[in-house]
């Protein structure tokens, strides 16, 4: 039997989705790019590593390798000062 604390039952909450989650159905490839976006520039954001190419486990690196995405891409603000470049994150309508 799943174990819920009360405010999770209290809200319907169940399973192994995390409060705040939302679908999103992916629209188009710029929407594609803001979410991959995303996913490389998380460990840089949580203070994990200094620039995304640093986390080993990310799949920037085979962007990198393909030769999407240059090797300093979301260093030092690269990238993260362009307009409307909020990497993902959800922008209520």
């Amino acid at each position: 039997m799943e174990r819920r604390d009360p405010s999770r039952v209290k809200k319907g909450e169940r399973g192994i989705w995390q409060r705040r989650y939302w679908e999103h159905w992916v629209r188009d490839d710029r929407d594609f790019e803001r979410h991959v976006e995303y996913i490389h520039y998380n460990p840089v954001k949580h203070g994990f590593v200094k620039r995304p190419a640093d986390w080993l486990w990310s799949s920037i690196h085979r962007y990198i390798q393909a030769g999407t995405l240059p090797t300093d891409w979301g260093a030092d603000g690269w990238a993260i000062d362009e307009p409307g470049s909020d990497y993902g994150e959800y922008q209520p309508p």
